[in-house]
């Protein structure tokens, strides 16, 4: 089964910088398969397999949605130190389907880990006996619907099958693409990087495209390391880092119950061993995480539903970081704001709103505005050389950049969102039609 291009090559969005893609290769201790499960109405992949040949250490943020999705139960519900394989499906999200949605993932678990363990035996010297617990997943689409059990069980013997050892591109691509949905692009990122003297890979890849709100993660975000690092600090790298990258982001304002973002460490290249999570040896592979994951945000924004403009939102010097976050969701969320943006109407006076509605302590006479380098406001005031035509001119751009200075602290926060335009509404509406 071949890659399915469709919504990557009919993808109307002119955001051309986001369509770039790196150049994964391969990665020591990650093995990659994608087949077609047949849970759309057209053969596209849409089941895909990672698996950890020697296991890999793990650490994830999920959802703090008070609904969650059957997988994630799966996933918190597995203490074990290593993960073999992780199983995505597209179409279904596994979720409010309880007992029968559960049971399924037990009886997939069971099909994968009876399959691989016969791989071990086939290609290992020393074959590891694989537990459906060292079994995660992933599941994303529609909520409430009966989860296909058996047509992804009919499918891992053709997963486990088409499993490559070597990794490049194309492979990466094709597993990108098959965890789509409403996507139009596929999400991969990469960075090399240092601990001592060894060099590191660091790659990834996402989903999201709606239901875009942070709230501990957002949508489906997978990130794969050579580093040989213990489950504890992976598990502070990711929680570190999410915060200014998979948090900062905002399509809708609507959080999934199936959010999850997981990071893999194979434990291939040998270094330094890192026992501390404040070992100066990380700070470069700590840099390095926040960049792939910054990367695979801004790419889930860019590509949001319907959407036609990447915002990216300052707030800067305010009291706490946590004045200046809501201020910045208060005007990525706002449907007034975004439709203004759509339009490309430098109404200014809808951001006035959703600062004012916020509820952060706010000095008015010291708030400034700005579009890029236009001043719009400044000390409280419309700036006396504002240009309503120049201010026009600039919401033309693919990138909207707006500064909020609020002048009463010292503390900032990015928000990364989209403009909400007549596509989304059509994207959405006939979503499961």
């Amino acid at each position: 089964m071949g890659i399915n291009l469709t919504n990557f090559l009919t993808s109307k969005s002119r955001k051309k910088t986001m369509i770039e893609f790196q150049d994964l290769d391969h990665i020591e201790g990650v093995s990659i398969s994608t087949v077609s499960a047949d849970l759309y109405k057209n053969p596209r992949d849409d089941l895909v397999m990672i698996y950890f040949r020697d296991g890999a250490n793990y650490a994830s943020v999920y959802t703090e949605s008070k609904i969650v999705s059957e997988n994630i139960k799966w996933n918190l519900n597995q203490k074990v130190k290593k993960i073999f394989s992780l199983i995505v499906n597209a179409r279904n999200a596994n979720c409010f389907t309880g007992k029968q949605g559960y049971r399924s993932l037990e009886k997939i678990a069971e099909e994968v880990s009876e399959k691989l363990s016969e791989k071990q035996k086939e290609d290992e010297d020393y074959p590891q006996n694989i537990k459906k617990k060292e079994i995660m997943f992933g599941c994303t689409g529609t909520i409430g619907e009966i989860f296909p059990e058996e047509k992804i069980i009919s499918k891992i013997t053709d997963l486990v099958k088409k499993i490559k050892y070597t990794q490049n591109k194309y492979i990466w691509m094709k597993a990108a693409l098959g965890i789509m949905t409403t996507d139009t692009q596929p999400k991969l990122a990469m960075e090399k990087c240092f601990i001592g003297n060894s060099e590191i890979k660091i790659y990834g890849i996402a989903k999201g495209s709606g239901m875009i709100q942070p709230n501990m993660a957002t949508t489906l975000g997978y990130i794969f390391t050579d580093a040989d690092l213990s489950n504890d600090i992976l598990k502070k790298l990711l929680k570190k880092n999410i915060t200014t990258t998979f948090n900062a982001i905002s399509c809708d304002g609507d959080t999934s119950t199936n959010d999850m973002v997981s990071i893999f460490s194979t434990g291939k290249i040998k270094h330094a061993k890192i026992n501390n999570f404040n070992d100066e040896k990380i700070k470069n592979f700590d840099e390095a995480l926040n960049k792939v994951l910054l990367n695979l945000a801004k790419r889930i924004v860019a590509d949001g539903e319907g959407s036609s403009k990447f915002i990216l939102i300052n707030v800067k010097n305010c009291k706490t970081e946590d004045d200046a976050k809501k201020i910045a969701f208060s005007i990525a969320n706002s449907p007034l704001v975004k439709t203004a943006i759509a339009g490309e109407d430098p109404n200014w006076g809808r951001i006035i709103m959703a600062i004012g509605k916020a509820g952060t302590p706010i000095d008015v006479n010291k708030l400034s505005i700005k579009f890029g380098d236009l001043c719009i406001v400044q000390n409280g005031k419309l700036h006396i050389n504002y240009n309503e035509t120049e201010a026009a001119d600039y919401m033309k751009n693919d990138h909207i950049n707006i500064e909020v200075n609020i002048s009463n602290g010292s503390k900032d926060f990015t928000v990364y969102t989209m403009d909400l335009t007549k596509e989304y509404i059509q994207i959405n509406a006939d979503y499961r039609s």
